[in-house]
């Protein structure tokens, strides 16, 4: 993209237009690019100061470059404010989505107040036909922090029938591809990082003091979290974070997620059984898809054999679970790509050439209860779905064949023929 956009993309933008503001996001959300109308309306100025926990590229003459990252780009994430119409018909257009898809139940990881307003609205409309839990922002990218005050208010103001709301949402690192994701060892110098200034602690989004405390509080209050950590520092501190919370608090029964868990260091992989930690894992990344050159590039290649460690996790006995991670890191929450790439560390669909860690892989009867029962288990849900058993909802899909007589390139290509919700025939191909 660089290459693409040059040094300066604010430049580039403005060509599109001065009178108009420009922003674009990367595939991670967490890298953004804006036009110097942009810019100016989300109060960042020609020559922005630094804001905690953002990077604000620059110009040579110091002035913002156009891209920013992490906190930096929340200023211009309020300029692609969607109205409560829009909301209403995302919900129904990603609700008819997930169903053709196969989905029954699904988890939001980073719900605000219009997010959980649009998602309870359309259960109240009988619009969403799935489970669905949301994490709710406790600390993003940001600096600012909810209250827990406030976090109780929203639990209990979007509750409702098919919208579970006791779960939280934390931000320790951002992402490898903009130096972002905390890492105990640097970055490539070839990337042009500063291998000698190096600090893994210095892109936590929340200090490991505050992780603790954090984590302590979330879980005294009843919230199960979610985690975003990347990094394998980030990791490390989200499992610190959760063991602070077991020794202060027993083990709760709530069961804390680590989300894409991307490179997991030696020492913490037996942790996550320890602590009763879940490792949420993103398929999407797999297999080689666009971001790896960018990943190849700052990290090298030795690095990503290491990679969403779902052998190692398994023989572990982690509980893992599925995340489509979609919008965020996906072109589609397609899931049957995403299994297809548990089981071959390919991209089966042909599109991206090569493997992503392949002794990484898993078997088919090793990798479904990622989407069945561990999903349940996650929304809490266990007794009601994830199996078909006497008593649960009638949640199930038909498909062509049996998974386990098809190639993985059939298993990519999937579709389901017909998807029930609670017993109702919610898709039909």
């Amino acid at each position: 993209m660089r290459s693409e956009m040059g040094q300066c993309p604010r430049t580039l933008l403005d060509k599109i237009s001065r009178e108009h503001p420009i922003v674009l996001f990367d595939t991670s959300q967490h890298v953004a690019w804006a036009n110097t109308f942009a810019i100016k309306q989300a109060g960042l100025g020609g020559i922005p100061d630094d804001i905690k926990g953002g990077v604000i590229e620059r110009s040579e003459d110091g002035s913002a470059s156009g891209i920013f990252a992490e906190s930096a780009i929340e200023g211009l994430k309020a300029l692609t404010v969607h109205t409560e119409a829009q909301m209403a018909e995302a919900a129904r257009e990603f609700t008819r989505y997930f169903n053709s898809l196969g989905f029954t139940a699904f988890k939001e990881p980073m719900a605000f107040e219009p997010e959980l307003r649009a998602y309870h609205a359309a259960d109240q409309r009988g619009e969403m036909t799935l489970h669905a839990a949301a994490h709710i922002v406790k600390a993003g990218v940001s600096a600012e922090r909810v209250s827990y005050d406030e976090l109780e208010r929203l639990r209990k103001s979007y509750r409702s029938e098919n919208l579970r709301t006791d779960f939280a949402k934390l931000f320790v690192d951002g992402v490898a591809p903009s130096f972002t994701a905390s890492f105990s060892e640097p970055y490539l110098a070839s990337a042009g990082y500063d291998v000698a200034g190096h600090m893994p602690d210095a892109t936590l989004l929340i200090s490991p003091e505050e992780h603790a405390e954090t984590m302590i509080e979330l879980d005294r209050w009843g919230f199960t979290v979610k985690m975003h950590a990347v990094g394998d520092n980030a990791i490390s501190k989200g499992l610190d974070a959760i063991a602070a919370a077991r020794r202060t608090n027993g083990m709760s029964g709530l069961r804390h997620e680590i989300a894409h868990a991307s490179f997991i260091a030696d020492a913490d992989v037996a942790r996550f059984k320890a602590l009763d930690a879940i490792a949420e894992l993103s398929p999407k990344l797999w297999a080689p898809n666009a971001a790896t050159p960018s990943q190849i590039k700052v990290l090298g290649a030795q690095r990503l054999e290491k990679i969403y460690r779902l052998k190692d996790l398994h023989a572990a006995k982690t509980e893992m679970t599925y995340a489509s991670d979609w919008p965020a890191s996906a072109p589609d929450a397609n899931p049957w790509t995403g299994l297809a790439g548990m089981l071959t560390r390919r991209d089966v669909t042909g599109q991206f050439a090569g493997t992503v860690a392949p002794s990484q892989a898993i078997s088919l009867a090793e990798a479904l209860p990622l989407f069945k029962t561990n999903g349940a288990r996650s929304l809490k849900m266990e007794t009601e779905t994830g199996s078909l058993t006497a008593g649960k909802w009638a949640d199930f899909i038909t498909l062509p064949k049996s998974l386990s007589e098809m190639a993985p390139e059939e298993i990519g290509a999937c579709t389901p023929l017909q998807t029930r919700w609670k017993g109702r025939v919610v898709y039909e191909g």
